[in-house]
């Protein structure tokens, strides 16, 4: 029934399965439908009468995923260059510049969100500033919606994302990218009320048995169903921003196994400066921030666990 295409699970994909089973923020009613699910003869459920819809982010890849269309991909090998130094790099503007702006979701927590007081946090907020700190510029953050990211031709109104973007060969095209610098699991989530406490309940399969509904960011989706929306009970996002919204008390469960993986990384727009240097340079401090633990105490801070290790590839 929940004919998904795997792709190779993370080695800490099931230490986030478990984490969002057991972990301290989870509620009773979420425990005891995790137990349901892992025994469903005992749940006492048939199919759950939900609509066949799914909410994801605006250009995603789980709306990528839901069509049968993801390819997820490696970054590209990433050479010294050979004309270091050259003054129209966008390292050397940067550098002039004595600040790098970096784009981000102010909604998407653990990862990037913003606090009363305007201040961003979050995992992907402190990987740029270590980042700008080690290039020895500031930073400042811009905030376009996630679409515009992805589709390049930024107009150098923002030099580099560093907002958990998956590499894809769509998206190769037109970013460059980095190595990652972290990687999460793709977990489907179902609303309490739904009924739903195991893939089992689902009366669809996934991929291709459902339409997906978009909004502009995977948390307006915890969002609508804590608001009580109706029209869909399912949500794809990552574990960690699954887990986060359980912990905030949005009534949602996680359902069944992470999907897929995602390799997630520093882009750079093709269409922008040249930016040989800026990619080799940054590359080389993820290198060194996995290196030297910087990533696994920044991951273990957010998400109570190491998540900077691990591989993704299509069966």
């Amino acid at each position: 029934m929940f004919n998904m295409r795997r792709l190779a699970l993370l080695p800490a994909a099931a230490l986030i399965l478990a984490a969002c089973q057991s972990g301290s923020g989870e509620s009773p009613d979420a425990s005891a439908s995790a137990d349901a699910s892992a025994n469903p003869t005992e749940s006492g459920h048939g199919m759950a009468d939900v609509p066949n819809v799914v909410c994801v982010g605006e250009a995603t890849t789980y709306l990528d995923w839901l069509a049968g269309d993801l390819a997820i991909s490696e970054a590209d090998p990433i050479e010294e260059p050979s004309d270091a130094g050259n003054p129209d790099d966008l390292l050397a503007l940067i550098k002039e510049r004595g600040e790098i702006r970096v784009s981000t979701d102010p909604n998407y927590a653990p990862q990037s969100f913003v606090e009363p007081d305007g201040s961003f946090v979050g995992f992907d907020i402190d990987v740029a500033t270590e980042i700008a700190e080690r290039l020895g510029v500031d930073v400042k953050f811009e905030t376009p919606d996630w679409d515009a990211i992805t589709a390049g031709n930024w107009s150098e109104r923002w030099d580099i994302s560093v907002g958990s973007m998956t590499i894809t060969e769509d998206r190769k095209e037109i970013l460059s990218f980095t190595q990652p610098y972290y990687y999460t699991p793709a977990q489907l989530a179902a609303s309490t009320a739904s009924g739903v406490t195991g893939v089992e309940d689902l009366p669809f399969e996934l991929p291709g048995g459902a339409e997906a509904t978009t909004l502009p960011t995977d948390a307006n989706c915890a969002e609508a169903i804590r608001a009580g929306r109706e029209e869909f009970a399912l949500w794809i996002s990552s574990s960690t921003t699954v887990q986060g919204a359980i912990d905030e008390g949005v009534p949602i469960i996680a359902v069944g196994d992470p999907v897929f993986a995602e390799p997630l990384s520093v882009a750079i727009d093709k269409s922008g400066p040249p930016h040989d240097e800026l990619l080799y340079e940054i590359n080389n401090i993820i290198g060194e921030m996995h290196d030297d633990g910087t990533l696994t105490e920044l991951s273990n801070e957010w998400y109570g666990l190491d998540l900077t290790e691990g591989t993704a590839s299509s069966e």
